[in-house]
């Protein structure tokens, strides 16, 4: 590999606000401490928790980079003592804390995944974010099982695309929620059973008419607020609700007799801030249970739109549209 160069593009934050608020910059290409590896970023993905930290209302946990992104695909360009388990040339996908919107950064290398079998370093980074949410979320919180129904709200986002592949693939039914005709076809094909636009129809009503009024044992959300009771309403007998962001709020006013009446659990968990210790678990599964279904193509990436790293804003401003359908990405080689 050509030798390490002593700066690199970025893209920073320069004040809380807009898209227009993300710039290039040029800062000095960072050291990997024990335990990490430093990758030559090919890709990066563009998250909601990246337009929210932009916002001002997401700070990076303490000792992270200010700089968004926490995902990657690359090339390992370095490596900090003690790691064995990479070596310089490898190409990987990662999990970040921060700092993935970079032409280098710094990942734990518990937190890197090899790039599954037949997949292009594009595709790869679309994965970690999400995959490491979803399984952790549906799968170790909510506790999904083989022959359940799972409900997840916002069925076009990242996040929805990558739970309704995997809950089906793992022996699932799935149902969703989405805004428009189009979201609805694009989860139809990728295994719901059931699409719910919610400008038109009743989430509530079509859970329950969808299992002959049992309702469903999952729901994996991301919106919160009025949806909230809601949710409990449609939940089945000892179901689970998964929180995993709150776009209409976190604070609402509830009834929460469904909760005892049906024995109903309710959970969440954000991943940035859990320590190495709790997502290297995460890695491990994805790599054994969910690696192989990419590889064989039981499931895929579901990538709506790439834009060079320098068009960050411009990314930004599509994510908070709304109108994509799967990742949106960022080119940085």
């Amino acid at each position: 590999m050509s030798p390490l160069p002593d700066r690199m593009t970025v893209i920073e934050i320069t004040e809380p606000g807009g898209p227009e608020k993300l710039a290039p910059a040029s800062r000095p290409v960072p050291q990997p401490a024990a335990g990490e590896v430093l990758i030559r970023v090919a890709t990066a993905g563009v998250n909601r928790p990246d337009c929210l930290q932009r916002q001002g209302s997401y700070p990076p946990p303490p000792g992270a980079s200010d700089i968004p992104g926490l995902e990657v695909a690359g090339t390992v360009a370095a490596l900090g003592e003690g790691v064995d388990t990479w070596a310089v040339g490898e190409e990987v996908c990662a999990l970040l804390t921060g700092g993935g919107y970079a032409e280098y950064c710094i990942a734990p290398a518990l937190q890197c995944l090899p790039v599954p079998t037949g997949l292009t370093l594009q595709q790869a980074a679309a994965l970690p974010e999400t995959f490491f949410t979803v399984w952790s979320n549906v799968f170790d919180r909510g506790r999904l099982q083989p022959g359940e129904i799972l409900l997840v709200h916002g069925g076009a986002s990242g996040i929805g695309v990558t739970a309704i592949q995997l809950a089906k693939a793992l022996g699932s039914r799935v149902l969703t929620t989405v805004g428009s005709s189009d979201k609805a076809q694009s989860c139809l094909n990728l295994g719901a059973e059931r699409v719910i636009n919610y400008r038109e129809e009743d989430f509530v009503q079509v859970a329950k008419s969808a299992t002959n009024n049992r309702g469903v044992d999952v729901i994996l959300d991301m919106v919160g607020g009025d949806y909230t009771q809601r949710n409990l309403s449609a939940l089945a007998v000892e179901g689970r609700l998964v929180f995993i962001a709150f776009l209409r709020g976190a604070k609402v006013e509830l009834n929460l007799a469904p909760v005892m009446m049906k024995r109903l659990t309710i959970t969440g968990s954000t991943l940035r801030a859990r320590p190495i210790a709790d997502k290297a678990p995460i890695a491990q599964a994805l790599r054994e249970t969910v690696w192989p279904l990419l590889a064989n193509g039981t499931i895929k990436p579901v990538i709506d739109r790439i834009f060079p790293l320098t068009e960050a804003a411009a990314a930004h401003a599509l994510m908070e549209s709304n109108r994509h359908i799967g990742k949106i990405l960022l080119q940085a080689a």
